[in-house]
């Protein structure tokens, strides 16, 4: 089993408190470097590490049950209910299958182990990506593409530190693209190597079954009138398009001709810069678009050189570079939907910032602007279900302004209006709230909890 995804016993005991009271210390003793780079990453999306802050609730009972019925998930709920689902029941753990943003689709098992963990919002319909819930099995999994096990104190919000989980995503057999992630969550024995190679297992199997439900490719024909050979089939199946997913997490991911490729953080910058770009650009300007200091002409060439070898030929141009293939990504999408009009539905595409952690000053800009936009059509819109939904998330949980708008449009002397009030006024005293608002909040911080 490979040590990355499996902790150690002493990995079960990872210095949490020592690294959130002072992260800029590194990497404490015993803590294994998948779990130091969650931290690192749940630290710069602003998650809190103290329990303070459960997993946002994102989707009543109502939606959740119209989305539930059109996910492909669901189609393999009966098989992943019998790898999984009735041995959790029986062992006193919890079952769980998430959307590839993270949501938590079904959340079956033990009864008194189900309600236990609904305690901390971990509930069908709440957000357990690493920017919502911090370090945690199915949100690490989703982030890295790969099975993850997290044990007690590896995971970033102390409410979890009692439980141990273990996840793996499950793929579209015919993109390679995610679809979500097969997770058990326990105590002890979920802290064990049987209980990763289950949910790998189970989301292998999951993808085995969604494979013979597709339909059978049909023959294509080149130019001369012969089949093409499998290669090039999937290249014409596919088409030439390139697809960018970089909205909430720091490595890109870039499909194309049926292939999905990581990108490193570094050529992650690149493409996102290149497509920013939307057509050619000169080396030095790419050098100033990546970095505030000095790129060498020579440093530059060669992780260009390198990204062209990792993405194959016929995707990546020089003098000007460019992409030499139409583009789409995530980003892309939301600017559209925001210009459209459509606030709803660009919040729903919004995973979270672009490249979070990347300080290339193209993507800084454009991270900060498309946020602007989206939290501008949030409060634009005038909708209470959208604010709240922008309060419950990382990025938009301290926004003063948003708790004070959504505490004008809660109805009056209600507990939510009373609660956004109260927020609003903790996050900048001198905000003005309504004053009916702040009459409730005022006893509900009287009120013994």
């Amino acid at each position: 089993m490979d040590a990355s995804t499996s902790p150690s016993m002493p990995a079960s005991l990872a210095p949490h408190e020592p690294y959130v009271a002072e992260p800029s210390r590194g990497a404490p003793p015993e803590t294994r470097p998948l779990v130091f780079e969650s931290w690192q990453r749940c630290e710069s999306c602003g998650v809190r590490p103290d329990g303070s802050r459960l997993p946002p609730l994102r989707r009543t009972s109502q939606d959740l049950a119209a989305y539930r019925s059109t996910h492909p998930l669901a189609a393999v709920m009966p098989l992943l209910r019998e790898l999984l689902g009735s041995g959790a029941a029986d062992d006193g753990h919890v079952f769980a299958v998430g959307d590839v943003e993270g949501t938590l689709l079904w959340v079956e098992g033990d009864t008194r182990t189900v309600a236990r963990a609904e305690r901390m919002h971990f509930a069908e319909g709440a957000g357990w990506s690493e920017g919502q819930a911090g370090t945690n099995a199915p949100g690490t999994a989703l982030a890295l593409g790969h099975p993850v096990q997290i044990v007690n104190g590896e995971h970033y919000n102390s409410a979890a530190h009692a439980w141990s989980c273990a996840a793996a995503p499950v793929r579209d057999p015919a993109t390679g693209l995610l679809l979500g992630v097969v997770d058990l969550t326990g105590g002890r024995t979920i802290a064990t190597p049987p209980a990763l190679a289950a949910v790998r297992a189970a989301a292998l199997a999951a993808e085995a079954e969604l494979a013979r439900g597709l339909p059978a490719p049909p023959v294509l024909l080149g130019p001369d009138g012969r089949p093409l050979s499998p290669p090039e089939a999937v290249a014409t199946r596919y088409g030439t398009d390139v697809g960018l997913t970089a909205l909430g997490r720091d490595s890109v991911l870039l499909a194309h001709a049926g292939r999905v490729h990581r990108l490193s953080p570094r050529h992650s910058e690149i493409v996102v810069a290149l497509a920013l770009e939307g057509r050619g650009v000169p080396g030095g300007r790419l050098a100033v678009d990546l970095s505030e200091r000095e790129v060498p002409p020579s440093t530059l060439r060669a992780e260009l050189t390198r990204l062209r070898a990792a993405l194959g030929p016929g995707l990546l141009g020089s003098r000007p570079y460019a992409l030499l293939r139409p583009v789409r990504s995530d980003f892309g999408d939301v600017a559209a939907l925001l210009a459209e009009g459509r606030a709803e539905q660009a919040l729903d595409r919004y995973r979270g910032p672009l490249l979070p952690r990347s300080e290339a000053p193209v993507v800084v800009e454009h991270r900060r602007a498309l946020e602007q936009q989206v939290r501008g059509a949030v409060l634009g819109a005038g909708d209470p279900r959208l604010l709240r939904r922008w309060v419950d998330t990382a990025w938009g949980a301290d926004d003063a302004v948003a708790w004070r708008t959504l505490a004008h449009l809660l109805p009056g002397g209600s507990a939510q209006r009373a609660a956004a009030a109260a927020r609003a006024r903790a996050l900048d005293p001198e905000i003005l709230v309504p004053p009916q608002a702040r009459r409730y909040a005022a006893q509900l911080q009287r009120s013994p909890s």
